[in-house]
This record gives C-alpha cells, structure tokens and sequence, in this order.
C-alpha cells in the first residue's frame, strides 16, 4: 500500500459510468471525475508554534479535489492521486 507523508492523502479515483435506456454501459474518458475516494492520510504537517496538525480527512471520505493538482502514481495495477491535503475543496456527504 502507498503510505503519503507528512500533509498528504491519497486517493482513488470512482469510475464514472453512463447507462443507456436499455441497460448498456457507457464509459466516457473524457469527462474524469473531479472527486476520489481517500484510501491513506498522512500524518499532518508541523504549524509554526511546533504542533502536529493532522487533516480532518478518514480514509473512505468521498471528496472533491482540484484537479490540476495530483500527481498520478500506478501501484499494484491501480491508479492512484496524492496530493496536499490542502488542494481537497469538499467533502461529499
């Protein structure tokens, strides 16, 4: 498993699938979906008065990212986005 440092999260991405009317799948490559799945959270950075801030991220939060930000990592046969914990807009509830 990719374990992310310091203020990092990594995140998977959903397959975004479309249905035609009578069942058949649709996968549209072009339209990538601006939101992941967390699958590990690192540790947090250190603020300036020395104190470990941790993300307010679980891992399996479903959440918006911007999407110029990750860097694309392949593991295991997966891709995968890290990125600053920062660079996450939203949560999805």
């Amino acid at each position: 498993m990719i374990k992310p440092l310091n203020n990092n999260v990594v995140l998977k991405k959903e397959k975004k699938e479309s249905k035609t009317a009578s069942g058949i799948i649709l996968s549209n490559e072009k339209e990538e979906p601006e939101y992941a799945i967390v699958v590990a959270v690192g540790d947090g950075k250190i603020n300036d008065k020395g104190q470990l801030v941790k993300p307010n991220l679980n891992v399996g939060d479903k959440v918006v990212y911007k999407s110029y930000s990750p860097t694309k990592v392949k593991f295991d046969n997966e891709e995968y986005l890290i990125l600053d914990c920062e660079d996450i807009l939203a949560i999805i509830e």
